[in-house]
């Protein structure tokens, strides 16, 4: 049995993204993905059954960097919680939103193809997961901390999805008006001062 030809496959992703970051995922035609990458369409088929899945196989390593970056952080937080250190177990300090930024300009593209160049896909809606998966997990930690007495305010489900949007969505505006990294750096000291989490949840 002849074994499958993968030399191409990098050459086509990367045809992709360049198209997607381009003309977003609406516009973009397989047909000028195969003109960037030098192959046929036919080669194409053979890998990625339509635009969607050619799309998703770009986005792929990002979505998995995002999830393995909120899963992380809840465990570590859970090990913090242990020890009754609020300040560990919900740090979004300075510090921490500048390790946030540097993970975003570390998987730049395909952030930014998630949070511009979607609309028509199946993640469209990117943001809204990304911030309900984010909040599933926080919630779980503000509920732990609350019943042991670490914070004073236990806020509700809803409450918490609107902060975090508002916070995520301030997050990711480095990404999608193209800040250099060191702008977005800079920004980390103002968005940490204005979202006074001390005083929503009371520690």
């Amino acid at each position: 049995m002849s074994v499958p030809d993968r030399s191409i496959d990098p050459k086509i992703l990367s045809s992709a993204k360049e198209e997607f970051l381009m003309k977003g995922y609406t516009d973009v035609s397989l047909r000028s993905v195969c003109r960037k990458a030098g192959v046929t369409t036919g080669a194409l088929y053979k890998r990625f059954p339509g635009k969607e899945s050619l799309f998703a196989a770009v986005v792929t390593p990002t979505l998995e960097a995002m999830k393995s970056m909120t899963e992380t952080s809840g465990n570590l937080d859970y090990t913090q919680l242990e020890q009754n250190d609020i300040q560990i177990v919900w740090d979004l300090s300075e510090v921490r939103l500048k390790g946030f930024v540097e993970f975003f300009y570390m998987h730049y593209d395909g952030l930014k193809l998630l949070l511009c160049c979607s609309e028509g896909s199946v993640y469209t809606n990117f943001l809204n997961e990304f911030v309900a998966d984010y909040a599933r997990h926080s919630m779980k930690l503000i509920s732990a901390a609350y019943k042991k007495g670490i914070t004073s305010r236990q806020i509700d489900g809803d409450e918490l999805h609107l902060l975090l949007t508002a916070f995520w969505t301030a997050m990711f505006e480095v990404i999608i008006h193209d800040f250099p990294k060191t702008k977005a750096l800079q920004y980390c000291e103002m968005i940490a001062a204005f979202f006074n989490w001390s005083a929503v949840l009371g520690f």
